[in-house]
């Protein structure tokens, strides 16, 4: 029993901070912008001109709602009594998002590292020298986003183990 209560809170934690974080991963994406003026012309960053950054922030904000609707899952099976297969489509469910959200972060790196060092094989220049701001604030994001992907893993595993313990069937 002691044991069951210990694996609802580590649950109810990791899917609190897994929220925190795409919450805060996609506020801090969706209301990134910068304008600078460069040889008299206005120049603006904004996540909305990548489509990389796109796919992120929705990413985020999608495993953000389901991972809500997962926690207030976990509230009500600690209420009622849980068998494995409730953590078997919890395990399906964590293994999605942080899919979802892992492949988010590998597209924003990608966007990102080319906005900060460019490429000199094609001839892009970098971008953050002139939008320090926005990159900074991009790479919060994605640090936020790395760890959410961190905490839906740890779900990932625990969920994969609760649903490997098989019930016995009745006895006839």
């Amino acid at each position: 029993m002691k044991t069951q209560k210990l694996f609802y809170l580590t649950q109810i934690c990791l899917r609190t901070l897994a929220v925190a974080t795409t919450l805060a991963a996609a506020s801090v994406m969706f209301s990134s912008r910068q304008s600078t003026f460069a040889f008299g012309t206005r120049f603006e960053a904004r996540y909305s001109y990548s489509s990389a950054f796109k796919f992120f922030a929705i990413a985020n904000a999608v495993a953000c709602a389901f991972s809500f609707l997962s926690l207030l899952y976990i509230l009500i099976m600690c209420r009622q009594h849980s068998n494995p297969t409730h953590y078997f489509f919890l395990f399906l469910h964590d293994l999605l998002m942080m899919l979802l959200v892992l492949a988010g972060c590998a597209a924003a790196t990608a966007v990102g590292y080319i906005g900060k060092y460019g490429n000199s094989h094609i001839g892009w220049m970098g971008i953050c020298d002139q939008f320090g701001k926005f990159c900074s604030r991009v790479t919060g994001s994605v640090i936020l986003s790395y760890l959410s992907v961190m905490f839906l893993l740890l779900l990932t595993i625990a969920n994969a183990s609760r649903s490997r313990q098989v019930i016995p069937p009745p006895e006839c």
